[in-house]
């Protein structure tokens, strides 16, 4: 049986699945557990416009709480550093998914993984001394080691030159090393078999089983999705044999095909809905549905696989930061306002953490009708509550805004 679903439903599902609809989870420990079991991934970035993306990704969710909190988690080995969408923070549970990918020839293949090959052959003693100072020393940074490679690592771009780094991020690729900690943009290195907990399963799972495994928590994450939107979310590109995956879940009854139909018109491709969502489906079909305002990080999990976002949110969005201001269209860190199930607008912020002072350049809604009372409220709520997190003192509006989301947000702030 195929499900059919209004573009509307769609949205609705994608944005429940992202914790981004219904009451938020308490700001505690335990809710922000449970909320990472339900998204899977919280990609990492070092720009602090704001804040660092993997904050605001929780912030979106669960409104003000303590910072601190997803130290402790990585304190308490309970999630991990590793290559998902980006780097990403993950589940330690999920190790068996991440670690399959790393005893593939070391690497990758071709001209790249000989290459990478060889330079460790050549730098066997930096690799070594690596080693030898995590196991006696760790956690360190990449400061705590001396560059004894005999040949330095070449490239056009920023790692030429930084053997220790291009070491232990190969080291990495490997499953040998892994960053626990970040002081600010500092990573912090230890052995693997050293920092993960005792009850982490270490026996190397079958590939059809990994992928099968990382199908679901990706469609779980997606509330709906295709096979190609499956495919570059979670563990992103490491669905071999997909389609026969796909075939075999459906068959077990753990995703279910669906239709989307825009009027009389499908959308093209076939797509999927976890089991999991069934009753949150008909759930909102019988009126439940609560959304919420929110701004998202630019690397939120519900945008970051662009093609999906236009076509699932007819929502076009680029990150700017690398555009040369002049040619810039909404500005170098520029926030996308969620609605509901609809993207509204756009803004351009940044926080002065010298001063204080979180200067709202501009907020650019996506169409006039997107201008009533009710994004509004909606916009100067959720403004307030971010400005509240990032420790803002005080609020300094550009003239780029319209009238009645500038009057709201005053009067929010008074």
């Amino acid at each position: 049986m195929t499900l059919t679903l209004t573009p509307t439903e769609a949205r609705r599902l994608a944005v429940s699945a992202q914790g981004l609809a219904g009451p938020r989870p308490a700001p505690t420990r335990e809710d922000v557990l449970k909320l990472l079991r339900r998204i899977n991934v919280l990609q990492i970035d070092p720009i602090r416009a704001v804040e660092r993306t993997q904050l605001l990704v929780l912030w979106s969710r669960v409104g003000v709480f303590d910072p601190t909190l997803l130290d402790e988690l990585q304190t308490d080995r309970l999630i991990f550093e590793a290559w998902a969408h980006c780097a990403s923070l993950v589940l330690t549970e999920d190790y068996p998914l991440f670690s399959h990918w790393m005893r593939k020839p070391s690497n990758g293949g071709g001209e790249w993984g000989e290459r990478v090959r060889a330079w460790m052959q050549a730098n066997d003693a930096l690799r070594r001394h690596i080693l030898a100072r995590l196991r006696d020393h760790g956690p360190l940074t990449t400061a705590d080691f001396e560059d004894i490679a005999a040949v330095p690592w070449e490239s056009t771009g920023w790692s030429s030159g930084r053997n220790v780094t291009r070491m232990l991020d190969f080291l990495n690729g490997r499953g040998e090393v892994m960053p626990v900690a970040r002081n600010g943009n500092n990573k912090y290195w230890h052995l693997v078999d050293a920092w993960l907990p005792e009850w982490v399963d270490h026996k190397p799972w079958k590939e059809k089983d990994v992928v099968r495994d990382s199908v679901g928590k990706s469609l779980r994450a997606l509330g709906i999705g295709t096979p190609m939107q499956i495919k570059n979310h979670f563990i992103r590109g490491q669905y071999p044999e997909l389609p026969a995956r796909l075939k075999e879940l459906e068959k077990q009854g753990v995703i279910v095909p669906a239709q989307i139909l825009d009027g009389d018109t499908p959308w093209p491709g076939l797509w999927y809905i976890h089991r999991d969502y069934l009753s949150t489906l008909d759930a909102m079909r019988s009126g439940g549905w609560s959304p919420r305002t929110v701004f998202l990080s630019p690397f939120d999990n519900l945008i970051c696989h662009r093609p999906r976002t236009e076509q699932l949110f007819d929502f076009y969005y680029r990150i700017e930061i690398y555009v040369p201001k002049a040619k810039r269209q909404y500005g170098y860190y520029v926030l996308p306002i969620l609605h509901g199930e609809r993207f509204i607008g756009r803004m351009d912020s940044q926080l002065d953490r010298k001063t204080g002072v979180y200067h709202v350049r501009m907020i650019y809604p996506e169409h006039e009708d997107d201008v009533n009372a009710d994004t509004a409220a909606g916009i100067a709520q959720s403004l307030k509550e971010l400005s509240e997190f990032i420790g803002a003192q005080t609020l300094a509006l550009g003239e780029e805004i319209p009238g009645m989301w500038r009057e709201a947000i005053r009067e929010f702030f008074q």
